[in-house]
């Protein structure tokens, strides 16, 4: 699919962003990538949005990666879009029983009309034949920020009562459970969920994203829109890449809280380089990591980069392990993903059997929570976040969701589980109250 490409130069980069997302929520099909400018090694882009469906694909699990290959080969274009966990029933013998309020497809991904990648004071765009006479005019309107109308007239926001899914008591009863689960044998390691959620919720997701985003300013932000369906997410974690023929994954786990204090900051990050039990969970996925790359990997190919490293955001400190390996040239894209999905640190060890224990335990579908959301490139590389710190919205049937989550391993306690699940919702609850 041929593609007409133009580069501007733009005065104000962070100016130009705002602009450009809110020109872009127009459209019935938006995917904004956001790297908030974050200093990390395998980065392409500062920003990027795609928007306006030339085509696309949605499905439910069944067959989904095959469906996804048939398509990524013959579009051989850009696509954007997402993978929801419970694509796990495509790769194993699993089910999704749990209640599912946003009623998301399993898998939607499209070739956009319009494509923007920012690089620090340019930004190039990518349009269709079809389309490529409204270039200049479509940069001329960013630069003019008007505002779309959207669905929202002022005061008709709501004030977003959230619920839990899942009480303190139950909370510490199931991840007990876990522990027993831990304790016979049956897993080392899984990451367990739970859900908080408004009904008739109407909010201004544009609104929310932007403050969400202030207050983290991740590497992987993104807002994602499909028609009545968004994703609101400041997600820290890369879940896989591919730059040629070189596979990255970079696993997180292993969490502390910011201090004001400066010196109490540095003892914080400290601490949590040496802990014992955030550096087995870690170290647990970081095995688990190299097993899903090996399926694909050339021989001998799958290497550690970084173990363990401290990578510091605005809310938390967190433990970022960096895992590479090479592939053929002639390796599917797909095959590469539905042989390490879903992501290692949202499961645990072993992969299959903390999946069905997950199931068992938690009590909402995590649907795409706990997925990828990201693109593909026309010759095959890809990029894909791990969809964490995020907010889902349904505006059809107003239900807002959003989990959190923590790693249980045999030296967990309930109740500092608990607290860590707290520490991850407090940005979402900020935003939404």
């Amino acid at each position: 699919m041929l593609r007409v490409k133009k580069v501007f130069s733009i005065e104000n980069p962070e100016i130009f962003k705002q602009k450009l997302l809110i020109w872009g929520n127009q459209f019935r099909e938006v995917v904004f990538l956001d790297t908030n400018n974050y200093h990390q090694k395998y980065s392409n882009y500062d920003a990027v949005l795609a928007v306006d469906a030339f085509t696309s694909i949605k499905t439910d699990y069944y067959n989904a990666f095959e469906d996804l290959h048939q398509y990524q080969t013959h579009t051989k274009d850009w696509l954007f879009g997402y993978l929801s966990y419970d694509l796990k029933n495509d790769t194993e013998a699993l089910q999704s029983k749990n209640f599912d309020g946003l009623e998301f497809p399993d898998l939607f991904f499209f070739q956009p009309k319009k494509l923007f990648f920012l690089k620090e004071n340019q930004v190039e765009m990518q349009y269709l034949n079809l389309c490529d006479d409204e270039v200049d005019d479509d940069f001329e309107d960013i630069g003019r920020g008007k505002r779309e109308e959207g669905s929202l007239e002022s005061g008709d926001e709501s004030e977003t009562k959230i619920q839990q899914r899942i009480s303190k008591e139950a909370y510490l009863q199931k991840v007990s459970k876990m522990l027993e689960y831990i304790h016979h044998g049956d897993i080392y390691e899984a990451n367990f969920c739970m859900e908080f959620f408004a009904k008739d919720a109407t909010i201004d997701p544009i609104e929310i994203y932007q403050k969400l985003n202030a207050i983290s300013q991740p590497p992987f932000a993104v807002y994602f829109k499909n028609n009545h369906q968004f994703l609101l997410s400041a997600s820290p974690e890369r879940y896989l890449k591919k730059e040629g023929t070189k596979i990255i994954s970079q696993p997180i786990k292993g969490t502390a809280r910011r201090v004001f204090d400066v010196e109490l900051d540095e003892q914080s990050k400290s601490d949590l380089a040496v802990n014992p039990k955030e550096r087995a969970e870690n170290i647990m996925i970081v095995d688990l990591v190299r097993n899903d790359l090996s399926k694909t990997a050339i021989k001998g190919s799958v290497e550690v980069e970084e173990l363990c490293q401290i990578y510091t955001f605005k809310q938390v400190h967190q433990l970022i392990s960096t895992v590479v390996s090479q592939v053929e040239n002639t390796t599917s894209p797909v095959e590469i993903i539905k042989t390490t999905f879903p992501m290692g640190s949202m499961t645990g060890a072993p992969k299959f059997s903390a999946m069905k224990i997950i199931e068992e335990l938690e009590e909402t579908k995590r649907g795409l929570y706990s997925g990828a959301i990201g693109y593909f490139s026309p010759e095959g590389d890809f990029d894909f976040n791990v969809v964490i710190r995020s907010i889902l919205y349904n505006s059809k049937n107003q239900y807002l969701s959003f989990s959190v989550g923590s790693a249980i391993t045999s030296e967990a306690t309930p109740e500092g589980e608990y607290e860590e699940c707290l520490l991850k919702a407090k940005a979402m609850f900020e935003v939404l109250n």
